[in-house]
């Protein structure tokens, strides 16, 4: 199947490791738990578009591994009611649906994703890009609001040692009647979690796949 992301969106993602692309409007948000987000604000949506900072205590390869496996997410995140591939009418895309609290509606995404490992120089660097995908077939489901507009971009190398340094751009409009306020400070304090718990997941991926 062809690609459905260029060269060049792989190639911005993982030089973002190297030179943070912060000009045009781009403010610190917020640090903690090791990891620095910046924010963008988008005047359509009233949201922010989010660039986040990190390292996680693994291998780089065992943490592209985890972050690539949809069935292993839905036993450590929390989140997750729905995660899948499938086929569409002849066009592959995964279909998620995650949890909201009360009385909110839970949301679900249809989007497509390419993950390459790259040489880049000598240096291992391994990519993940994501985004929205509603020329895919998959009808609405009732009750559950339908994200279309996500895009994510996942770059990870080597710290040096035994972690890995960690960048991600993302933008996630939920829609419906959530309060703009609301959204930006989950995505502010949830990213950080995420992480933590995916570097929970990586110490456990080993034990998982033996029990498969």
């Amino acid at each position: 199947m062809s690609s459905r992301f260029t060269d060049v969106e792989f190639q911005s993602a993982w030089g973002e490791l190297d030179e943070p692309q912060l000009e045009g409007g781009w403010e610190l948000f917020v640090e903690t738990m090791g990891v620095t987000i910046y924010r963008l604000f988008d005047k359509g949506s009233q949201l922010y578009e989010y660039k986040v900072f990190g390292v996680i205590a693994t291998s780089t390869q065992l943490c592209a591994d985890v972050y690539m496996d949809l069935a292993y997410r839905k036993h450590w995140d929390k989140y997750v009611k729905e995660l899948y591939e499938k086929d569409f009418s002849g066009q592959s895309a995964i279909y998620w649906v995650v949890k909201y609290p009360f009385p909110l509606s839970n949301r679900d995404y249809v989007y497509v994703r390419e993950r390459r490992d790259l040489d880049v120089d000598g240096r291992r660097i391994s990519v993940i890009l994501a985004r929205s995908a509603p020329e895919v077939p998959c009808a609405e489901v009732s009750g559950v609001l339908r994200v279309k507009d996500y895009k994510q971009s996942v770059a990870m190398e080597s710290d040096g040692g035994s972690g890995t340094k960690i960048f991600m751009n993302y933008f996630d409009n939920p829609g419906g009647s959530i309060p703009s306020w609301l959204v930006n400070w989950a995505a502010g304090t949830g990213v950080p979690g995420f992480l933590t718990e995916m570097q929970k997941a990586c110490s456990k991926y080993s034990s998982y796949c033996e029990k498969k």
